[in-house]
């Protein structure tokens, strides 16, 4: 099973600031919606679902790196994985990169909280949840480490400075 999902998208102007980059904001919406596309399209996981059967998540926290900036009508892929599951949580990494995946744009860890939609309080992923998150877990060791780190081994994976 494919673990780091990806697709691309073009960067729309009306997503854009007055230099033509795609504005900060956006980001998130874009990361987001790819997120919820790759679910849909490569694990048939449709959050509405989830939704009518009492189950829900809620951002506890984003982390996002700006590297370079998005233009105006560029192809940039998007990827995600899963990088954390546990009964509390799911840790999703999301990086924005160039159409040819050479140039890292942005890099972003989401926490996503589960919660019970009828309460709307702080839920444990139930075990059969626990063992589908399981099975898409991206296998690594970055995901204890810090994103600053995560960045740089994926900088250095592409020879690529922070300071360029």
């Amino acid at each position: 099973m494919n673990k780091e999902l990806q697709s691309l998208h073009t960067v729309r102007f009306s997503d854009c600031d007055l230099f033509g980059h795609l504005n900060n904001a956006r980001y998130l919406d874009y990361f987001l919606n790819a997120r919820e596309d790759h679910l849909r399209n490569h694990y048939e996981m449709d959050l509405s679902t989830y939704y009518q059967q009492g189950v829900g998540w809620v951002v506890g926290s984003h982390e996002i790196n700006y590297i370079k900036p998005a233009k105006y009508n560029e192809q940039i892929c998007i990827k995600s994985s899963l990088i954390k599951a546990s009964e509390q949580y799911l840790l999703v990494e999301l990086q924005m990169l160039d159409a040819g995946q050479s140039a890292i744009k942005a890099v972003m860890w989401t926490r996503f909280i589960p919660v019970d939609v009828k309460t709307g309080r702080r839920a444990n992923h139930s075990t059969s949840f626990m063992e589908f998150a399981k099975s898409i877990e991206l296998e690594n060791t970055f995901a204890d480490g810090t994103i600053k780190e995560r960045i740089v081994r994926l900088l250095t994976e592409r020879k690529i400075s922070l300071n360029a």
